[in-house]
């Protein structure tokens, strides 16, 4: 007999993992890391132009890296021809032609790991789990922001 175990940080984290290790091993073939998907589809979301310190931001508060490691990822992909830093008062990434054809590529692996992972679970589930994990991840984030003062 199985028992379901209690909510908690563990069993989050092992859920996040094993979808992002399913992710990860769809994504090798692209020439795409984790970081990296995670920035064209930011860029992409914004629509295909956004200013750098909003992504440095969006990644470092998703991600919880540090500013540097963002700016790592972001100079990955500007060598590898899939964004361009466009100078301006404040620098804009901006989506290349190989960025916008593979940033569809990279949501469709995306899609097709979350229909097969979520495929049969009752909606309603679904929508308590989300409403539960947002309210964990607000109150770990205000944790985080009351340390860092």
């Amino acid at each position: 007999m199985s028992t379901t175990p209690t909510l908690n940080g563990q069993v989050v984290g092992l859920a996040h993992y094993a979808t992002r290790a399913v992710l990860e091993r769809e994504l090798a073939p692209t020439g795409t890391s984790f970081p990296q998907a995670l920035a064209l589809n930011a860029v992409a979301n914004a629509g295909g132009t956004l200013d750098r310190s909003r992504l440095v931001d969006r990644m470092t508060g998703t991600l919880k890296i540090d500013a540097a490691a963002v700016l790592a990822t972001i100079a990955e992909l500007a060598e590898a021809d899939l964004v361009r830093v466009l100078p301006a008062d404040d620098a804009r990434v901006d989506l290349t032609d190989a960025g916008r054809a593979r940033q569809p590529r990279i949501a469709e692996l995306s899609a097709g790991i979350a229909g097969r992972v979520y495929a049969d679970i009752p909606a309603a589930d679904l929508a308590v789990a989300a409403r539960v994990l947002t309210l964990v991840t607000e109150r770990a984030n205000a944790e985080l922001a009351a340390a860092r003062g």
